[in-house]
Order: C-alpha cells, then structure tokens, then sequence
C-alpha cells in the first residue's frame, strides 16, 4: 500500500494505528525510505477525528475499508473514496459504492503497488475523477435533503417515532 501511495504522487494523511500493523525492524526500515521518498507530500499520524478530517476541503479521497459508519461520513460530506473491505458487509457496501452509486473506487483482491496507484489516481487525477467527485457532491446534497424536514429519513424517522408511541 505505502509504494502504491508513494508512487501516485498525490498528497495525503495516513492515519496508521498503533497495533494496527505488525511492526518488526524491517517494517520500520521500509516507512524510514517511505518518508524519506514522500517527505513534505505525507504525513503519516497515530490518530485523526476522520468526520473532521473528510470535512476538510484539502480531502480529495478517502481510503476506507467500507464500514457502514465510515461510508456515512464520506458520503455526508461528499468525499470519494477507494475501498478496500475485508468482511462480508463490507464487501456489500464496498460494491454499492463502486457499482451503484459510482463514488467509489473498489480494489477487488489485489494488494499491489501498481494497483493501489492506479486506483489513486484514477480518483484524484485522471478524467473519471471529476465524474466520481460530480457524482458524491449529489449524494451528499441528497443526503442532506433526506434529513431536512419533508425528506425521506426524516420522515422514515417521525414514522418510527409515531409507531412506537402508539405501542
């Protein structure tokens, strides 16, 4: 992932966890040249508020493994996204990203550099990107209409509200 990252050329913040990657000699060693490769173009965190961070207008995409809740806040603030799920539900919402509402890119079981790049720059700077960036700023102004009063969630939501004071 890192020399897909590298190689793109692209600006970015990597959050990457304590614990969330084995960490040996070597693993340090390769994010030593990685840095050093990047330099000012990345910046590489332990923690970042991601619904702040995706809120920022500097935030061109977002690398997510397709959790429902991290798709709701790309989706809110109208960020694309590459997806990379890893379990089932994940792999639904991953294909309804890409294939439905095509504001996603989805890498299918290929982990390599030469993939990672491609798929980063075909959501950053190639001719579809634009489109893909088109199309999440309609789904997150459908989004914001739908929880507005008269808009479906909001109605869903007093519907569910009625129901249960009925009981």
């Amino acid at each position: 992932m890192a020399w897909g990252l590298a190689n793109s050329k692209q600006p970015f913040l990597w959050v990457l966890r304590p614990g969330s990657v084995h960490v040996s000699e070597s693993v340090d060693s390769l994010l030593d040249d990685f840095k050093e490769t990047v330099g000012e173009r990345g910046c590489i965190v332990k923690w970042a508020p991601q619904k702040e961070v995706l809120a920022h207008s500097a935030v061109g995409g977002f690398w997510s493994h397709c959790g429902w809740n991290s798709t709701l806040e790309s989706v809110s603030e109208g960020v694309p996204m590459i997806c990379r799920p890893f379990t089932a539900d994940q792999k639904l919402i991953s294909r309804y990203v890409s294939h439905v509402w095509r504001v996603g890119i989805e890498l299918e079981n290929v982990f390599e550099r030469g993939e990672i790049e491609r798929a980063i720059k075909l959501l950053m700077v190639e001719k579809e990107a634009e489109e893909i960036k088109q199309r999440a700023a309609e789904l997150k102004l459908e989004l914001q209409l739908s929880v507005q009063k008269g808009g479906s969630s909001y109605n869903s939501l007093n519907e569910l509200v009625e129901f249960i004071v009925s009981v």
